[in-house]
């Protein structure tokens, strides 16, 4: 019989995905969630185990990690990352998992201005002290980016990818493509643990070929605005509903971009996988349905 994975964060981007696939491929997924709602009902109906619980519970960690084998850790963008870390650190070594994902981020090392990333990359370091088998990953920009309210507005209204990232380059890559590697690894473990993993998608672009791409889809004109990071800044203090720790994060790693931090194509996910990642194009292709209308 297969081993029971949990998943953390089991309705965000790589979370659902992973849960999907590591179903597919025959595994019990315990899949932990903040709270129940559709999200979390779409998971059970594909044949999850649904709990629900919280990172920086030590009691709940334990609870959910109870029967379980392997597992991938994510935790979002916010205080309390090393917490949560060092409570599923802990808790792993009770349940003696034999592997574990850590999602960290590219832009992850102890002199970055981000908090966040200082605070992933110090993660890094307690799974690690910790010596419970573990497999780090650190993407670059999500292809998701494009799909997010703030940024699909800006698509949708004015035909502009407006962001401050200078003329730095990346391949975006998707979460369902992250979630393929997530779940391959989990599935056999041991060749992977003690590896870092820079995750990106299959071709480098900058902004301007980003929204060329995403132009060739739509079928409209979609061009690259460029903005300086204290304008972007403003723009997300003004929008009120982002924390001041998320948007510390934005900017410094906004500044990361334009520096090359988030360079990269993929070298991984081919490989581990046997299918490259999406394309701009493909990933667009494939959410096409939220480019059809504005944004309410």
């Amino acid at each position: 019989m297969k081993q029971r994975i949990l998943v953390t964060g089991a309705t965000g981007e790589t979370g659902r995905y992973t849960s999907e696939a590591l179903i597919k491929s025959g595994f019990p997924v315990r899949a932990l969630v903040h709270k129940v709602d559709e999200r979390s009902e779409k998971l059970r109906a594909t044949g999850a185990e649904v709990i629900v619980g919280d990172l920086l519970d030590f009691n709940a960690v334990r609870e959910a990690l109870k029967g379980v084998k392997r597992a991938y850790f994510v935790f979002p963008i916010r205080p309390g990352l090393i917490d949560a870390t060092a409570y599923f650190a802990q808790a792993s070594k009770e349940a003696e998992l034999d592997g574990i994902v850590n999602m960290s981020q590219i832009s992850a090392r102890e002199n970055s201005k981000s908090q966040a990333a200082r605070d992933h990359w110090i993660a890094e370091r307690v799974f690690d002290w910790s010596g419970i088998p573990v497999s780090h990953i650190r993407p670059t920009f999500f292809a998701q980016w494009l799909t997010y309210p703030h940024n699909r507005k800006h698509i949708l209204e004015r035909g502009v990818i407006s962001q401050p990232l200078g003329n730095g380059r990346h391949a975006p890559i998707a979460a369902e493509d992250q979630a393929r590697f997530i779940s391959a690894i989990l599935a056999d473990p041991k060749p992977h643990m003690g590896k870092t993993y820079p995750l990106f998608g299959p071709v480098e672009m900058d902004q301007a070929g980003i929204a060329a791409a995403v132009s060739e889809v739509i079928g409209r004109p979609v061009t690259y605005d460029p903005i300086s990071i204290d304008t972007y800044r403003q723009r997300l203090e003004a929008m009120g509903m982002m924390p001041a720790f998320l948007i510390q994060h934005l900017c410094a790693v906004a500044q990361d971009y334009q520096d090359g931090i988030f360079a990269g194509s993929d070298e991984a996910i081919g490989q581990v996988t046997g299918k490259p990642p999406m394309t701009v194009q493909q990933f667009v292709t494939s959410h096409i349905s939220l480019f059809n209308h504005k944004p309410g």
